[in-house]
């Protein structure tokens, strides 16, 4: 379909003056409309359509309508019939009272054109750029990011699982392919497996049986593969998603032995970055955090934190579960800068801090970047009597370190370890051997160290000594208000689950989700409402001051 731009953002006048009427100090919808105008145009979507075709609808109207939808926590079919229905929204959607609407499938089409031409950002831009216009966002000052899990919309499988659930799942799209082909080649007894889903089993108790039966579902599996990729096959059949994701699954969970498939043992499994968790969503991963786990995404949100201006959201990333925040620092960063966005001081916790990240922060977007780093976890530095690394006098020109005792290091070798650099450094046995603090120094023949690169080492030194003082506790306080940020997302705009599957529909989400809080943040501003305090239970309230 074309494009088929709004005629004028006008308010019709009975519009207007119906919703003054039913609404007399106004919604959101209506509030926002007053204050950033039409939030949307219809050219910022125009590349998404062509220039030929049946006429769409208006892509600023659906766009506004897609950040309703989140901000209010509506379905299609709900966010379709307030459209047709509601007076503030046809308010802010300059509409006339008799305007029929649209079907809700439009929607899903409009987001799959976001998707397709990668805009979704467009609707966090816009958002934020029309606050810019009214005054109501600052960006160059203070900024601060968190993250939280995402639960993806598959249900949990156990391996057993997996490959029965995967196995079902390619059969059922081949029956609809080529259903001739394969009623030739499945065996009755396949009927009885795969026709029902694998949650309406009972599994085997015992793990002799369970491995058995892992083995029979993998030598059916095996069988279908063998056939798909004979040379008399029809060659597209490999190409569908569903028989790529059912070989992509056995070579996860099964190896051949002298002819006969085996499930793998857990430790033979590929790490969890690559490792599968359902067929109907092959990008969603197992992440683990302390004691939790879960199967999904995690998104990482970071928003302005000026006291004397709206908190909203400028930056939203969707990743992969499974690695740590430290892989997100840059990206967050790339974001940031890359519109325009980037603040002076970024406030972060100990996830995302790392004496690189802080380097490359200031050298590659003028970010400086604060948060706690990780402690030195040595034994010397437990002990009150113990001579940690930061004891040591270094003298990096001459590649030379000394101890308090004054002796000075024998060895200065400079290593690759992964991806970083190390300097190791060892002491002599002869110097350590005779010294009369040894004990409170090394537990071993002499004292070796491992240190970092210069600037990172300064780095790291000069952070744990500022983060222990009072002006660096109190200046990042402001980082706590994050929190509220994740559980205003969660509680009411269903952050921690995925309506879709896939990373790329799954991150427009959480566009949308903080362009709608975005929404709703302008709104609190705009009527004076205040900030929610910390919660705190009335016992709480009576704890003694000392």
């Amino acid at each position: 379909m074309s494009l088929c731009p709004m005629e004028s953002d006008r308010i019709p006048s009975v519009t207007a003056q119906v919703a003054r009427a039913a609404f007399p100090d106004g919604s959101m919808a209506m509030r926002i409309r007053d204050a950033l105008g039409m939030v949307f145009r219809d050219e910022e979507f125009e590349r998404l359509f062509p220039s030929r075709g049946q006429s769409a609808l208006s892509p600023g109207r659906l766009a506004l309508v897609v950040v309703l939808q989140f901000a209010e926590g509506l379905s299609d079919r709900q966010a379709a019939q307030a459209v047709r229905a509601r007076i503030d929204w046809k308010y802010a959607l300059s509409l006339e009272l008799t305007d029929p609407g649209f079907d809700f499938s439009v929607l899903s089409e409009f987001r799959g054109r976001l998707i397709k031409g990668a805009a979704e950002q467009q609707i966090l831009d816009t958002v934020l750029e029309r606050a810019g216009t009214a005054g109501l966002l600052k960006t160059a000052g203070r900024a601060r990011t968190d993250s939280t899990h995402v639960l993806a919309a598959i249900r949990g499988l156990n391996r057993l699982e997996l490959a029965g659930e995967t196995l079902r799942a390619a059969l059922n799209v081949l029956a609809v392919a080529v259903p001739d082909w394969l009623a030739s080649l499945a065996a009755p007894v396949w009927f009885d497996r795969y026709a029902s889903r694998s949650e309406d089993f009972r599994m085997p108790k015992f793990t002799a049986a369970r491995i058995e039966l892992a083995e029979t579902i993998g030598a059916d599996g095996m069988t279908l593969l063998r056939a798909i990729h004979d040379e008399t096959a029809l060659a597209w059949l490999r190409q569908i998603p569903a028989v790529e994701t059912l070989r992509r699954v056995w070579v996860q969970e099964f190896c051949t032995i002298e002819d006969t498939v085996r499930w793998r043992h857990p430790r033979d499994l590929p790490p969890g970055r690559s490792r599968l968790v359902s067929p109907y969503d092959d990008q969603a991963r197992t992440g683990t955090k302390r004691d939790s786990s879960w199967d999904g995404y995690k998104v990482h949100i970071t928003e302005t934190c000026e006291p004397d201006a709206p908190h909203l959201i400028t930056n939203v990333a969707t990743t992969p579960s499974p690695g740590s925040d430290f892989d997100a620092t840059a990206l967050v960063h790339e974001g940031l800068s890359r519109r325009g966005l980037a603040p002076d001081v970024h406030l972060v916790d100990t996830g995302y801090v790392t004496t690189r990240g802080v380097i490359a922060a200031k050298r590659d977007h003028n970010v400086e970047l604060v948060g706690p780093m990780m402690p030195d976890a040595s034994w010397q530095t437990r002990s009150k009597s113990g001579y940690p690394a930061h004891s040591f006098a270094i003298d990096w020109d001459n590649r030379q370190v000394t101890c308090p005792s004054g002796k000075t290091s024998i060895r200065w070798a400079i290593e690759p370890d992964r991806d970083k650099i190390e300097i190791r450094v060892e002491f002599s046995r002869r110097d350590c051997g005779t010294c009369p603090v040894k004990a409170e120094c090394t537990r071993g023949t002499r004292r070796r160290l491992t240190l970092r690169p210069q600037a990172e080492h300064e780095v790291l030194h000069r952070a744990r000594v500022e983060q222990q003082t009072d002006q660096w506790k109190n200046r990042y306080q402001a980082r706590q208000g994050i929190e509220g940020t994740i559980a205003q997302g969660v509680k009411a705009f269903g952050l921690r689950r995925t309506r879709y599957r896939g990373i790329a529909k799954t991150h427009l989400q959480h566009v949308l989700i903080a362009a709608a809080m975005n929404l709703a943040r302008l709104d609190a501003w705009l009527t004076g409402t205040p900030l929610a305090p910390s919660r705190t239970s009335h016992f709480a309230v009576l704890r003694p001051a000392a």
